[in-house]
């Protein structure tokens, strides 16, 4: 049990939610213009470690996966009762962010049921590439940054929903990457992603579309409110796309490029999730004054 527990954990992919996908949390913290540092960071736990964790674990149970996913190479098995705790861990989420108000409780349960819908056989949104796209853009990307923005205490304006957006198209780009690996267990499961319906080449053209516009947007709501840093953020942000879409070119599809696509969507994800860490922590003074903070 105790294996089955630890093998539990793993499909959570904790480390995949805090470095990966908790950018735009951080972003809604940072466009909400104050902050209530202690119930962001709980918030932050709910969002990453229970809906974002059980939605991850709720996914892995169905794929039945064999071969490289998303931040695990070596999948182990799940059991029946792993469904129903990756359930009770989002729902579990869901009624914890009743506390916060009902905005908030109304966008978490939105996620939540994406989530249900992309992976569950009774809907399998997954299995459809736009209707994947979809579910993946507002429950991760969109209702991230939103989430963020309640949690820290401010409210939702036209800059916030500009750079989600933005945040949701760059967190997108990336996202079909990983199901090149999967293929063949797509194709086998009957699953239309978005790897399996457009091919390789599709993938490598979604990401510059899909990136280019995602950068344009966020700076855009950020130069709203924090000009200098949506500046730093463009420029940094053109250079880092370039970087990428030279390794996605060399990409064939192969088992043995999984390590350094991974590596990649790694190194660029945690780099604008800790650029929206300084930010914050200079904005809301986590780290103590610093001269930075003259440009907000």
């Amino acid at each position: 049990m105790v294996k089955e527990i630890a093998h539990f954990l793993l499909h959570l992919r904790l480390y995949y939610q805090f470095f990966i996908l908790s950018g735009g949390f951080f972003l809604g913290g940072l466009m909400a213009d104050q902050m209530n540092t202690v119930q962001f960071w709980l918030q932050f736990l709910n969002v990453h470690v229970l809906l974002f964790g059980g939605a991850t674990a709720f996914n892995s149970y169905w794929d039945k996966d064999e071969g490289p996913i998303g931040g695990l190479k070596n999948p182990p098995k799940m059991t029946d009762w792993m469904r129903v705790a990756a359930l009770t861990f989002m729902y579990g989420g869901w009624v914890w962010s009743l506390t916060i108000d009902w905005l908030y409780f109304v966008i978490y349960g939105l996620s939540l049921l994406l989530f249900w819908l992309y992976s569950t056989p009774l809907a399998r949104w997954k299995s459809h590439p736009q209707l994947s796209l979809l579910a993946i853009a507002v429950s991760t990307g969109l209702n991230s940054v939103l989430l963020g923005t309640i949690a820290a205490g401010g409210a939702i304006a036209i800059s916030v929903i500009l750079s989600a957006v933005g945040a949701s198209l760059i967190l997108l780009s990336l996202y079909p990457v990983s199901q090149i690996f999967q293929l063949e267990q797509d194709i086998k499961r009957g699953d239309r992603t978005f790897a399996v319906e457009y091919g390789v080449e599709g993938v490598k053209f979604f990401f510059v579309i899909s990136y280019l516009f995602g950068l344009i947007f966020f700076s855009a709501g950020l130069l709203q409110v924090y000009p200098y840093p949506a500046v730093i953020f463009f420029i940094l942000g053109l250079i880092s796309g370039v970087i990428l879409l030279r390794l996605l070119l060399r990409l064939k599809g192969m088992e043995s490029e999984y390590s350094s696509v991974m590596k990649m969507k790694f190194l660029a994800s945690l780099s604008f999730v800790l650029f929206l860490i300084l930010l914050n922590a200079i904005r809301y003074e986590w780290i103590g004054e610093t001269i930075l903070k003259t440009y907000f």
